[in-house]
């Protein structure tokens, strides 16, 4: 989870909105992140989408900050 945890430190404000863009279904609370808590996030992700959890990390990977 090491390179998701340095992408959403200090940008997720930003990739917030790219992710709420995508998957318009989430709200504020099912994307309120905290430091060492990623796996949650994207649990959270997984259950409101239907998505798998590799899909969204790959997604918000490839997200541009």
């Amino acid at each position: 989870m090491g390179a998701l945890a340095d992408k959403l430190k200090g940008n997720w404000n930003i990739l917030k909105g790219q992710v709420k863009s995508e998957y318009g279904e989430l709200t504020d609370d099912d994307l309120l992140y905290e430091e060492g808590k990623e796996d949650e996030l994207l649990g959270r992700i997984q259950k409101k989408t239907g998505q798998t959890k590799e899909k969204i990390n790959s997604f918000i990977e490839g997200l541009k900050v």
